[in-house]
């Protein structure tokens, strides 16, 4: 069964700088949680992403097991949108829908991810038990990382001036 996951997160700052974090591939890592063991494979290191691009990594979501990931972005409208979507990983399908929107607070961010685990009733029953709770709290931990960087006071001022 395809799952759906849907956060939106008010950003206190202006686009491009919003745009500028999200759109670098490298920045995953200090958005998710360190027991992961996020690492960013693909050489690309300052470069933002763009349709076609694709980025390897591995990540450790489970038991300690490591596993590959890749993914393509699929679709870039800049300072608005983009979508990645797993070639090769741990489910057999993920895309991820990422939004940004200005206001008059800064940027509204949201994201909406549709993916399904692999092996049929299995793996439904595997994401009702464990993968459900470790998607939210990965997006929990995003959030909270999100606030200190773009929310906090201190942060705030750097990003005004």
């Amino acid at each position: 069964m395809i799952q759906k996951l849907e956060r939106s997160q008010q950003l206190n700052c202006n686009i491009q700088t919003a745009w500028s974090f999200f759109s670098s591939p490298h920045n995953l890592s200090r958005i998710t949680p360190a027991n992961m063991k996020f690492k960013v494979l693909s050489n690309d290191k300052n470069e933002n992403i763009y349709e076609g691009m694709t980025i390897d990594y591995t990540v450790t979501p489970l038991f300690g097991i490591p596993v590959s990931w890749k993914t393509k972005i699929v679709q870039v409208n800049e300072l608005r949108s983009f979508t990645d979507f797993q070639l090769k990983g741990p489910y057999k399908l993920w895309r991820h829908y990422h939004e940004f929107i200005p206001n008059g607070q800064g940027v509204l961010m949201k994201d909406t991810v549709a993916y399904k685990l692999p092996f049929g009733i299995i793996g439904d029953i595997t994401h009702y038990l464990l993968v459900q709770k470790k998607l939210k709290q990965i997006f929990d931990y995003r959030n909270r990382v999100l606030e200190l960087l773009f929310n906090s006071k201190q942060e705030q001022a750097l990003h005004e001036a």
